[in-house]
């Protein structure tokens, strides 16, 4: 680049030179083999180094989902698209996509914990008055609190027991955790619901928060978690052999009846040429 002349990109992730390429100032010929996986992803996240207790928690982030099976629809997006067009690309591609707001990201929770983390800091509210204070208004105006609530568990989430011992064993629980499960006492007292959990995807938000992850960022994770899954299935359905997979009629209810096409056409101003329906001249139409 030209002394003087303004960079096109400015990037502190990586740099690729003759020598070696850095990820985050370190070279990648130091830190594969010696760093794993999960600890390589949080330098590339989080821009610094994990202790091993963050690398270890990062390695149970990223294998607390992994496979949700033909019950999600992702799975169900990626199987039908390599039935057509067999590429691993093309089936991870379609599974990505269908991670959002009501299926695998745990986004929205992480928002929601980190504004009103952020808030009750900002307060000089004791936390169980604060929550307390936040689920009222929440439930004055409607709205739901993500990441409570199982179609299954009462009272626990076994998963999300695990996953808030493993986080306090590897030193990564804090406040951020201690003010997510105020809210969720809180919020069992003031719903009469004792039996209300607080499910995996928010605990696994909980610490994300904690670690310092953006909600985008969690989004991102909750899906890399889910990729050995997904190729597991993709690969599966390209070997086979099936092609162009339908959903049989005896799955599908039709609601529209059979209609008249010429009287419904005549109906909206079509006049008949021949064999064929032309719109029927301005002057034609009824006033």
């Amino acid at each position: 680049m030209t002394k003087g002349t303004p960079a096109h990109w400015v990037t502190a992730v990586s740099e690729i030179t003759a020598q070696d390429i850095f990820i985050r100032g370190y070279a990648m010929s130091e830190l594969v083999g010696a760093v794993p996986f999960s600890a390589i992803t949080y330098l590339l996240i989080r821009g610094d180094l994990p202790t091993p207790g963050q690398a270890r928690m990062m390695d149970v982030i990223l294998s607390s989902i992994l496979d949700y099976g033909l019950q999600k629809s992702g799975t169900l997006a990626a199987r039908a698209v390599v039935s057509v067009n067999p590429s691993m690309t093309a089936g991870l591609g379609a599974a990505v996509l269908a991670a959002g707001e009501y299926a695998l990201s745990p986004e929205d929770t992480g928002r929601f914990i980190a504004e009103t983390f952020s808030a009750w800091k900002q307060s000089d509210r004791p936390m169980e008055e604060a929550a307390a204070a936040l689920v009222q208004d929440l439930r004055a105006a409607k709205r739901r609190v993500p990441g409570f609530g199982h179609q299954v568990f009462r009272h626990v989430d076994p998963r999300s027991e695990r996953l808030k011992a493993i986080a306090k064993a590897e030193g990564v629980w804090g406040e951020a955790n201690e003010w997510y499960e105020a809210v969720h006492r809180a919020f069992q007292v003031a719903s009469n619901k004792p039996d209300l959990v607080l499910n995996d995807v928010g605990m696994l938000a909980a610490i994300m928060v904690q670690m310092g992850f953006t909600p985008q960022e969690m989004c991102a994770l909750a899906i890399l978690s889910t990729m050995p899954g997904l190729i597991a299935h993709i690969s599966e359905e390209m070997q086979s052999g099936i092609r162009n997979r339908l959903v049989p009629d005896s799955h599908i209810e039709y609601s529209s009846p059979r209609r008249d096409l010429v009287s419904d056409l005549a109906d909206v101003g079509w006049t008949k040429s021949g064999s064929v329906a032309v719109a029927a001249p301005v002057s034609a139409l009824p006033a």
